[in-house]
């Protein structure tokens, strides 16, 4: 099928290239993504008064596209700051401490406490919940702080965040930009997940525990120990609350969560539906610890630990909404905001291109893949990992056109890669939560992680070539 393409597909297709540019020379690409805009509205309405209108509804789009997304994790943040502050947190980890025995065990034991808690409560907020306690554990039994930090990074910011199945923030924004449904993208993310996850991990700890062995491990110590149980959120004022209370929370706390996990399968709950539940289960723990904490004063800390949360998912989000309303330009959304622009037969922007490039260019399962790769490596250098994924979303779109198959599965590879890099294990900058938690140097940690990540990103990319 032939696409007619205009000055609009050129005009996008244009600066797509040079945001990747800038990604690799790691600049901002925040400006740009709004020049962009501006110029694909003033080539649809030609009216410069049209075209500077529809920068803000392309953020007004963007916003409500990721409100949802903004919410819950705001939220989640906000409830992690009262959990930290009472000690609630480690009532609920204390239990599992008494299994961290070995340093093997420690190892993937926090890895795996952190996977869970982050898939609840995101990786940042999880880092400050079980950091502190089970960090001293683990050194107690001989696993270097800098393997804790490595285990917390790898299995929260690695594993948990580029599948995000509870929470469903970086599979929306993806699948957004692909045009595809949440939960297929997440389905075809799993098997991807599973592969990135085991070979990094499993990377990692075999050259842990060799260069322990040789002598030639450093830990990368920057502070001192009692610095560890600090919180570098400035979360670190207890507030007191009775023993029992604090345990009956420990225990109530998780189960309503699970509770929350058997209520999405039973009821066959995905996406908003799936989210609204986790966020209305947070508001509702957030509020009952507020009140217990704080009794006369809970009425008035409700809302202050709901202004931390939100001032947290703004920070977070924030350059997100430019660079999103860019992508999103590139399917429905630009017919929204600008009409029956583009030609008859049109089914948007990035899927004209993908047929276009079906036309003309040799495209197969194993170019995409490694295509989907690099970019989303590409858009993680920025250190922040959700900035750039909608770019991977609208590439795996292109792509999954000229292939005719395979969007869903291009789509969460670019996803992967673009968290595992930006999302907080390969940059320095975006690792400073684990690394302060541990008291390690962020430098140090992101060489550690390069080499089992590098390696987990190949051969997940040939896995993604036979799954296409």
């Amino acid at each position: 099928m032939e696409i007619q393409l205009t000055p609009l597909h050129y005009v996008y297709l244009s600066f797509i290239v040079f945001i990747m540019a800038l990604l690799i020379k790691r600049r901002d690409t925040t400006l740009i993504c709004v020049v962009g805009i501006f110029a694909l509205g003033l080539i649809a309405t030609e009216s410069l008064s049209g075209s500077v209108s529809a920068i803000f509804n392309s953020f007004i789009y963007a916003i409500k596209e990721l409100i949802g997304t903004i919410l819950i994790i705001s939220i989640i943040v906000a409830m992690s700051r009262i959990l930290i502050r009472t000690g609630v947190n480690e009532m609920m980890v204390a239990p599992l401490t008494r299994f961290l025995r070995t340093p093997a065990l420690a190892f993937w034991g926090i890895g795996i406490i952190m996977m869970l808690t982050s898939w609840f409560f995101w990786p940042s907020p999880g880092v400050a919940l079980i950091g502190a306690v089970l960090l001293p554990v683990a050194v107690r039994v001989g696993l270097p702080a800098l393997g804790a930090a490595m285990a917390m990074n790898l299995f929260g910011h690695g594993i948990a965040l580029s599948g995000d199945y509870i929470i469903q923030g970086a599979p929306k924004l993806t699948a957004d930009a692909a045009g595809l449904p949440v939960s297929s993208v997440m389905e075809a993310s799993i098997p991807l997940v599973i592969v990135m996850g085991l070979v990094t991990t499993v990377a990692a700890f075999w050259m842990m525990r060799r260069d322990m062995k040789r002598g030639t491990w450093r830990d990368g110590l920057v502070v001192q120990s009692k610095a560890s149980n600090r919180n570098t959120d400035d979360t670190d004022v207890k507030i007191p609350l009775p023993y029992r209370t604090k345990q009956a929370l420990a225990i109530a706390i998780p189960l309503l969560f699970l509770v929350d996990v058997v209520a999405m399968f039973v009821l066959k709950l995905q996406g908003g539906d799936a989210t609204a539940l986790i966020g209305g289960t947070a508001v509702f723990i957030l509020i009952v610890v507020t009140m217990l904490a704080h009794r006369n004063q809970g009425l008035e800390q409700t809302t202050s630990y709901l202004i931390e949360g939100f001032q947290f998912g703004f920070k977070v989000f924030g350059p997100v909404i430019p660079i999103a309303a860019f992508f999103y330009l590139g399917d429905a959304a630009f017919t929204e905001l600008f009409g029956k622009v583009l030609p008859a037969g049109s089914h948007g922007i990035v899927n004209d291109l993908g047929v276009a490039l079906a036309n003309h260019v040799p495209v197969n399962q194993a170019v995409s893949a490694i295509t989907l790769t690099v970019t989303g490596a590409i858009t993680g250098l920025d250190g922040s990992g959700f900035s750039g994924i909608s770019l991977a979303g609208s590439i795996a779109h292109l792509f999954a056109t000229a292939i005719g198959s395979g969007a869903a599965t291009l789509t969460a590879l670019g996803q992967i890669a673009a968290i595992w890099v930006g999302g907080g294990t390969l940059i320095p900058w975006a690792l400073i939560p684990a690394a302060a938690i541990c008291g390690v140097d962020p430098f140090e940690l992101a060489r550690r992680n390069l080499k089992p990540v590098l390696l987990g990103l190949g051969v997940t990319t040939i896995v993604a070539m036979f799954i296409i």
